[in-house]
């Protein structure tokens, strides 16, 4: 039996604690057994790791006396010439954890001392390993880990002695010899070889990602990760830090990711944490055109509309030739997840006026624009992917310096100028997405997106 594991935040293998129920957090994962299975596969069979930890392998000198009638056999400086065909399964097993099955074939050879004949001793046997691994706990990032239940099975034991003929003695020896022996050998390999692997794959569950030159997300876990008979499911959060040192909160909640039976993964992400990291992508600072054919298409439209709002009588009322409008974000965008569609609530003020040569400004509007926008989702590159269309314009009059009272008539052409030149920027801020969390380093190059009520589910 292998001994208890303490270890901090390993929780890669744990067995159901309790479902996340309570567990507040921004996204969730839900990782298939069949993706589980190939990761692990991939990691300890396909990179070696398993190998590598069994070069070395040294077995303890085997002696029998003979009896009566066998003579007496010794055999010495048995190790592991070489491992083949090594494969893993597992099973999730729902309220206690995972059991992982590895079956490998060694190649053993030794000196073999019969009757003071000494001759070289070759033994290919098959193994299968099992073993069972559990959490007990989980309070503040510590994980309490259990690798118990380790246990060998020998399969096929072919022996062959060079040169010379194999006796049914020499055939009992090494069977009895490894069967008391392998258990004690191979299980601390496992040990240390998931030891490996819970470093290598716990990175992925906790990392620290670089959204542009904005700022960082942090993901880790949110709670113990549990198993059903089918995934192994864990929540997550995302700290949203500025790049000046400001965090940027969400109201994290816990919900239910639908079961997708043909996925191998599952990330669902919750609709107020993807509005803090819109918050964080959206940061732009206010950008100022003129009123010109070169800026917008509808420029002089908008100018000659301006024009016409002048009050009757305006003393001050300068001419519109010289135009200029600024637009800044004010306030934070808020995501919307709605079934099949998701859209972006964001404010700005506009500001339309003339700079004198002597620096004073004229405001002839100030305006604040409720914008509603489209957003279209992707996957791709481990990123989600956001391109904003204008759907929906709302305009409010703040201030005129000369009195405009009706604005009623500039909307469509503000949302013309909106269109042409501040959409572009915003999707220029946004082009490079949302970084997701590569868990266990399951490549999320394209995925399938399906938007729910305040969740959006990205499958693979």
């Amino acid at each position: 039996m292998m001994k208890p594991l303490k270890l901090f935040g390993m929780v890669i293998f744990w067995g159901l604690l309790s479902p996340t129920q309570g567990v507040l957090s921004g996204l969730s994962c839900a990782v298939s057994r069949r993706a589980m299975q190939q990761v692990l596969s991939d990691t300890i069979i396909q990179n070696e790791l398993l190998q590598k930890h069994l070069q070395g392998l040294v077995l303890p000198n085997m002696m029998s006396d003979g009896g009566l009638l066998n003579s007496a056999i010794t055999i010495t400086g048995l190790h592991l010439e070489r491992s083949r065909m090594p494969m893993l399964s597992m099973e999730l097993l729902p309220g206690i954890g995972m059991q992982l099955v590895i079956s490998v074939r060694l190649d053993l050879s030794g000196n073999c001392l019969t009757d003071l004949l000494s001759e070289v001793i070759v033994i290919s046997l098959d193994v299968t390993i099992t073993t069972n691994i559990k959490c007990s706990s989980f309070e503040s990032g510590a994980v309490q880990v259990i690798a118990d239940d380790c246990f060998c099975v020998l399969g096929a034991v072919r022996i062959k002695l060079l040169p010379g003929l194999l006796s049914l003695s020499v055939h009992d020896t090494v069977l009895s010899h490894l069967t008391a022996t392998l258990p004690g050998l191979l299980c601390p390999v496992i040990d240390t070889v998931f030891n490996v692997v819970n470093i290598q794959l716990l990175s992925t569950l906790d990392v620290v990602i670089p959204v542009g030159l904005k700022g960082t997300v942090h993901y880790h876990l949110a709670g113990p990760p549990f198993t059903s008979g089918s995934s192994l499911m864990m929540d997550l959060d995302g700290t949203i830090q500025e790049m000046g040192g400001s965090i940027i909160p969400h109201d994290s909640y816990a919900s239910a990711l639908p079961w997708l039976p043909s996925k191998l993964l599952i990330i669902g992400m919750r609709q107020s944490f993807l509005s803090s990291m819109l918050t964080l992508v959206l940061q732009i600072q206010p950008h100022t055109f003129p009123c010109s054919s070169e800026a917008f298409s509808g420029a002089n439209q908008l100018r000659d509309s301006i024009t016409a709002l002048y009050p009757t009588g305006c003393t001050n009322c300068p001419a519109a030739s010289t135009l200029s409008i600024r637009v800044e974000s004010v306030g934070s965008p808020i995501l919307l997840l709605e079934p099949n569609k998701a859209t972006v609530e964001l404010s700005v003020l506009l500001q339309v006026f003339i700079k004198h040569r002597d620096g004073s400004i004229i405001n002839l509007l100030l305006l604040k624009a409720d914008l509603s926008l489209n957003v279209r989702l992707s996957i791709s590159r481990s990123s989600l992917m956001l391109a904003f269309s204008l759907g929906r314009l709302s305009l409010f009059l703040q201030s005129s310096d000369i009195g405009i009272s009706d604005i009623s008539n500039l909307k469509p052409h503000l949302f013309k100028l909106l269109v042409e030149t501040y959409m572009p920027i915003l999707n220029a801020a946004a082009a490079s997405g949302i970084p997701l969390p590569n868990v266990f380093r399951i490549p999320l190059i394209t995925g399938e997106i399906k938007i729910l009520l305040g969740i959006l589910l990205i499958s693979m």
